[in-house]
């Protein structure tokens, strides 16, 4: 019986890339899956913002870990978490929290490699220490089980472009299955990242990436593409929008924008 694993893995496809939706919640997962997805992946900043906490470090293991699992509870499709940094700076924590991931039903996870709650990364050395302990973990596991290894500096300023691919290319040596720098300069340095390495490249698709169609993405040889919070915040931009205007000018047209309940209902039952 194939895993559910290994349907992620094949889903996978350098300049055929694989749109990956992040969800926050049972509801946000269940109406992804039923409007046609074909993989989900928890948002660490999502799901923070859900707990009334900042992005950053703030979301334990513990509750990442029962966050996940409630996602996988309600849908057939492979789940990714974004694990963040593994939740420690040892390679034992990052390897004990892909053992722990798959015990709750994810077909993989992100590492990171800022060393959390700083936007500091880890010197190389260790960075790329802590993916082959998570990865020969995976390959331990009875079944398969996709690591993507981020090279997260890049977005945080911490190196250039050319030391992204440094470490990703070492990452993919280490035993990366997948392989993400997100926000890199531009669509040109993210071209550059994908023809250095093997292994498919998610890009994350916000900020200024968000201009750019699944064409765009797939021409430069793209495997994979996530949302982060970007989903998440356009539904705390409405938010901001409408109580702006409710609590600050007593004005409520806003409400009528929102989508009819019985639309909604349809994709819940």
């Amino acid at each position: 019986m194939t895993h559910i694993a290994e349907t992620f893995r094949a889903l996978h496809v350098k300049g055929d890339p694989l749109l990956m939706v992040n969800v926050w919640d049972r509801g946000s997962a269940r109406m992804m899956a039923a409007m046609g997805a074909r993989a989900l992946a928890t948002s660490s900043a999502a799901h923070a913002f859900t707990m009334g906490r900042p992005d950053g470090g703030t979301v334990t293991r513990d509750e990442a870990l029962a966050h996940a699992a409630d996602i996988v509870s309600v849908t057939d499709l492979p789940v990714q978490g974004d694990f963040e940094n593994g939740f420690g700076d040892t390679p034992d924590t990052c390897a004990e929290t892909i053992r722990l991931a798959a015990e709750v039903g994810l077909a993989g996870i992100c590492i990171e490699d800022i060393a959390l709650p700083s936007a500091e990364a880890y010197a190389f050395d260790l960075a790329v220490e802590r993916i082959a302990a998570a990865a020969s973990a995976a390959r331990a596991l009875p079944h398969d089980f996709v690591l993507t290894a981020r090279a997260d500096g890049i977005m945080t300023k911490a190196y250039d472009t050319d030391d992204a691919i440094r470490r990703l290319i070492a990452f993919e040596q280490a035993g990366a299955d997948c392989l993400y720098a997100p926000l890199p300069p531009d669509m040109d340095a993210l071209a550059r990242i994908c023809a250095a390495t093997t292994a498919p490249v998610n890009a994350l698709v916000a900020g200024p990436f968000a201009q750019h169609s699944l064409a765009d993405f797939a021409k430069v040889g793209v495997g994979r593409l996530s949302l982060g919070s970007a989903l998440a915040r356009v539904t705390h931009r409405a938010i901001y929008d409408a109580a702006t205007a409710m609590i600050g000018d007593g004005e409520f047209s806003a409400l009528t924008l929102g989508i009819s309940g019985d639309i909604i209902d349809e994709f819940l039952t």
